[in-house]
């Protein structure tokens, strides 16, 4: 029953998403508590043959003689860890295999009275990732310790491989948000150097041939005159979307001149308070002038607003915005493929998104991305 509860419990963290950091010291805390052992750690492997303490435990009945964490062991033979990476299997030494061992871990045995270590591979998607390895004074029992140690050692490698698959999930939408970006730079570029240009040019020749009719023809003056308005249109309509991509004024200028353009094209007043030093990173300045771009426009559309507040804030480490209206509330996280979109791209960055809207109680779009 006691095992069960600790697997309960590790397993919990692990279907919570919780970081490894936290599960390596769980792990090593349960597994000591549960084999009655007097120290546990969990050690990563490295390419350079050590090994790095990622977690340890001892009882609070001995004297803590575990490395820190992130120190670093060489993998030496004679040894459970050279052993483990050798085999990929359960290994154990007692101490006299480690009374000649000149090993740094055989030393260390020696001096610190260790009658045994056992060892567990860790496995993270079908590769060798680390070892569990388990010291006490007295020999456990052969092969139930392993076979103990093994349930484990398995939600231990549950959990690398959900931190993998969420960091390479996160730069896989990070590149796409990147690519989306650089494309729609690209598509402003065309669309400013080539149609739009070449609409102006045909709107003056246009207005030349509208200024060189005689007299006489009000017809086709007329007529060129429809022309030329529809071309100014036209032209119009290119312009929003060119401007919809990433404006001008953002990538030469910076967050604060783009951000006061949006507060003054919003039909409500908007009360803007951005404390940032200097330039951010092209993807945070991009992200955080969709996101007040989409929350002026749902605001102005949606909320009956009478006022709206942006605050953006830059310490050493994250990004804070904070877009706010006085509106009647009731929005809707999921609604809105802008929203969905927003959501995605500031995710890709590793930041997070919430909206807050009361009935009632005003709209709240609240963003925060790391950038160090």
């Amino acid at each position: 029953m006691e095992e069960q509860g600790a697997l309960r419990r590790v397993a919990t963290l692990v279907a919570g998403g919780v970081a490894p950091a936290e599960i390596f010291s769980a792990v090593a805390a349960e597994v000591g508590q549960v084999l009655r052992a007097d120290h546990t750690n969990l050690v990563r492997f490295e390419p350079d043959d050590t090994a790095t303490v990622v977690g340890y435990w001892s009882d609070p009945g001995c004297r803590q003689i575990m490395p820190p964490l992130g120190g670093r062991w060489p993998i030496e033979a004679p040894s459970v860890t050279a052993l483990v990476r050798g085999t990929a299997r359960p290994a154990r030494m007692t101490d006299a295999d480690y009374a000649r061992s000149t090993s740094a871990i055989g030393i260390w045995a020696r001096i610190h009275r260790i009658r045994c270590v056992v060892g567990f591979p860790v496995m993270v998607e079908g590769r060798l990732w680390g070892a569990m390895n388990l010291y006490s004074q007295i020999e456990p029992q052969p092969g139930v310790t392993e076979d103990r140690m093994s349930e484990f050692v398995q939600l231990v490698g549950m959990a690398i491989a959900n931190a993998q698959n969420h960091s390479d999930l996160l730069a896989s939408r990070a590149r796409v948000v990147a690519a989306a970006d650089e494309s729609r730079r690209r598509l402003e570029r065309d669309l400013h150097d080539g149609a739009q240009q070449e609409l102006v040019a045909l709107a003056l020749k246009l207005r030349t041939a509208e200024g060189s009719v005689p007299p006489g023809l009000c017809g086709l003056k007329e007529q060129l005159a429809d022309v030329i308005r529809e071309l100014s249109g036209i032209l119009g309509h290119l312009q929003e979307v060119s401007s919809g991509t990433v404006p001008a004024i953002l990538t030469s200028t910076g967050l604060r001149p783009a951000l006061r353009s949006l507060a003054r094209r919003c039909p409500i007043p908007v009360d803007l308070d951005v404390r940032v030093s200097g330039r951010l990173p092209d993807p945070i300045e991009v992200a955080v002038y969709h996101a007040v771009a989409e929350a002026l426009s749902n605001t102005a559309r949606y909320a009956h607003a009478s006022a709206a507040g942006v605050s953006v804030a830059a310490d050493d480490r994250a990004v804070r915005l904070s877009v706010r209206d006085d509106g009647v509330g009731g929005a809707a996280p999921g609604e809105g493929i802008g929203l969905v979109g927003l959501k995605d791209r500031v995710e890709a960055l590793g930041g997070g998104m919430r909206i807050i809207s009361p009935d009632g109680g005003g709209t709240a779009l609240l963003v925060d991305i790391p950038w160090r």
